[in-house]
């Protein structure tokens, strides 16, 4: 709460948080998702989909600027932030319908949906679902089906490793201590809610949760991907080395992200010069002005 004083004494408000007001959003089995809403209806709507183990705090530096544009939606997948867990499992197939919900909630559109890492497919495959609402896609830095190195040993025992010591890690309070700065550039409000929420061991439970079908489900996307017709893509690659990515890793990401913007009609691909993979920390100023530019003209800021 903040005081403030007026011409009849003090008045009593609650300060407003940085991604907006609180909103509950059911799913078609019963569960609640956890969301927070920025600016106003009557426009198009943002909806941010996070990273396998991120959940809407990720987006803080990115959904302000957006709300003040159109209205901007994070939320929290089932077992993430205030989402409770998902006892009947974590498929990407599963993931996309809840996101569906999440659009039909906040409907009836046009959506934008903004998609980072793993994030990246949970929103082609709902798009893909929804197209007739859909005024674009945003990926940042995205796992995709064309990056071979996905499907290899050495990429999936990299990933239980990691898995293990982050679990290890939150089981003893110190998987925090690994994003101290990424947390000290957040704002205080978000700051704290990662702080309470991001770093427990039942995050690493989801996350092992997810990894046990995402890369068997994307790699039948080889053949076969979801369709998006002519709706814009535009896909954001992390220039840089770094968070977990070694040259050639980062290399296989940046061209497979090329080949995704080249299947599209309207594709762009579009270079973070100053990031590795963290471009919503890094870079949120271009994620920004790349969902602006699939505004309609009339709603688009700088009309």
């Amino acid at each position: 709460m903040r005081r403030v004083w007026g011409g009849w004494g003090i008045v009593t408000e609650v300060e407003r948080h940085t991604q907006g007001s609180a909103e509950w959003v059911g799913t078609r089995d019963g569960r609640k998702l956890f969301a927070m809403v920025l600016g106003e209806n009557g426009g198009t709507t943002v909806v941010f989909e996070a990273g396998a183990g991120a959940g809407r705090s990720s987006w803080a530096t990115v959904q302000p600027e957006v709300g003040k544009f159109a209205r901007a939606v994070v939320y929290d997948r089932s077992g993430l932030g205030r989402s409770a867990p998902d006892s009947a499992g974590r498929e990407l197939d599963r993931m996309a319908d809840d996101l569906t919900d999440v659009l039909d909630h906040f409907g009836p559109g046009p959506f934008i949906l903004v998609g980072h890492s793993a994030g990246g497919p949970i929103v082609r495959l709902a798009a893909a679902r929804r197209l007739d609402r859909l005024a674009g896609l945003v990926l940042v830095d995205p796992t995709d089906e064309a990056a071979d190195v996905l499907f290899g040993r050495g990429f999936r025992r990299m990933e239980r490793g990691f898995l293990a010591a982050g679990y290890l890690l939150a089981r003893l309070r110190l998987l925090k201590v690994l994003f101290r700065k990424q947390l000290r550039n957040l704002p205080p409000d978000v700051r704290r809610d990662m702080e309470r929420e991001a770093f427990e061991p039942s995050v690493l439970r989801t996350q092992r949760q997810q990894a046990r079908t995402f890369l068997d489900e994307l790699a039948t996307w080889r053949d076969n991907p979801p369709e998006h017709g002519s709706v814009p893509i535009t896909v954001i690659s992390g220039a840089l080395a770094g968070d977990g990515m070694n040259a050639a890793t980062r290399a296989a990401a940046i061209a497979s992200h090329a080949h995704r913007a080249d299947r599209s009609p309207h594709g762009r691909h579009v270079i973070a010069e100053n990031s590795s993979h963290y471009i919503p920390l890094t870079e949120p100023d271009l994620i920004v002005s790349e969902i602006a530019r699939l505004l309609p003209s009339a709603q688009s800021p700088d009309a």
